[in-house]
């Protein structure tokens, strides 16, 4: 069932590395925080503005991958699976959780001036929406009001394991209930599916392959907007088309990424280096190299400093 698991600790990786400075939007003072830093993966002090974690831990859209993980490695039925991911997703991010206990201050957010980072994980619009209609009882429960990659991370798994666009739509679904994350959710995979088949050019491939395919005519058209300014610098392309996490920007920005890094480290790195929203991002470009160069290319002194990735290591051979 795990045989591309490493394609998930890339993503696992790649969002631990780039958590402390996680939603920092601020220009000046995240080039405040790393001038004069060698290292500015797995930054020792926390710098969100919104909420501090340990450094190792990840942000709460690589955590719903976790949950999509840890469901898969409790059955081998794929029929239970969605029914038992949305348990484990309530469990996780629900009532009693440490996220849940963070709501409160979650709800002030946007009524008063923030002016220090909450201790505790950030929980997402997605993942509240989904909790509620999941009490709900509906059939489909992921959330409508905001256009992110929760979706994604909660697909990625289960792609992996069990390569079904059909089934995976109604993972993506599940938390995140629109057309636009479905999209470019399905899109991400089949991107990194390409590279891990050993494609030289997947980006370029994907175009080919989809270019009269009108479910993802939103997409390609993505794709060219960054290709044409391929040459720019990768912070003014991720501040042209949007830091914060919604798509298209932040796939855009990851796309940047991937065309103008050769490798897992740098790509991260420019990644972090761009601020915003640079987990949703990381979790993208950390899989797809992940996949493109195999678990090699994922820096070994990065994979001990990320918390989840012992877990997944077992499953790997």
């Amino acid at each position: 069932m795990f045989d591309k698991l490493h394609i998930f600790l890339g993503a696992t990786v790649a969002d631990a590395a780039a958590r402390p400075l996680h939603w920092v939007y601020d220009e000046k003072k995240l080039k405040s925080y790393i001038k004069g830093k060698k290292n500015i993966a797995f930054f020792r002090k926390n710098r969100s503005p919104f909420y501090s974690i340990k450094t190792g831990e990840v942000s709460g859209y690589n955590d719903v991958g976790q949950v999509m993980f840890k469901t898969l490695a409790k059955t081998t039925n794929h029929k239970e699976v969605i029914k038992l991911f949305k348990k484990n997703i309530v469990k996780n991010f629900g009532p009693g959780s440490s996220y849940w206990k963070n709501l409160s201050l979650r709800k002030k957010y946007k009524k008063i001036k923030w002016k220090i980072a909450m201790k505790g994980p950030w929980i997402h619009q997605n993942i509240l929406e989904t909790i509620k209609n999941i009490k709900l009882k509906k059939t489909i429960t992921g959330g409508t009001k905001v256009n992110e990659s929760d979706g994604y991370c909660a697909s990625l798994p289960f792609y992996f394991s069990n390569n079904s666009d059909h089934k995976t739509k109604q993972i993506i679904r599940t938390v995140a209930n629109d057309k636009i994350s479905e999209q470019f959710a399905l899109a991400k995979l089949k991107i990194i599916d390409l590279a891990d088949k050993g494609d030289k050019d997947p980006i370029n491939s994907f175009l080919r392959k989809n270019i009269k395919n009108k479910y993802f005519k939103n997409v390609i058209g993505n794709i060219k907007k960054v290709k044409k300014i391929k040459s720019k610098p990768h912070n003014f392309v991720v501040k042209k088309f949007g830091k914060a996490c919604s798509y298209p920007g932040t796939f855009n920005g990851a796309i940047h990424s991937i065309i103008t890094s050769k490798n897992f480290k740098t790509a991260v790195i420019k990644t972090i280096k761009a601020g915003g929203c640079n987990c949703s991002r990381a979790n993208f470009v950390g899989a797809y190299f992940a996949a493109y160069k195999g678990i090699k290319g994922i820096p070994q002194d990065w994979i001990k400093k990320t918390n989840p990735a012992k877990s997944i290591l077992k499953f790997i051979a």
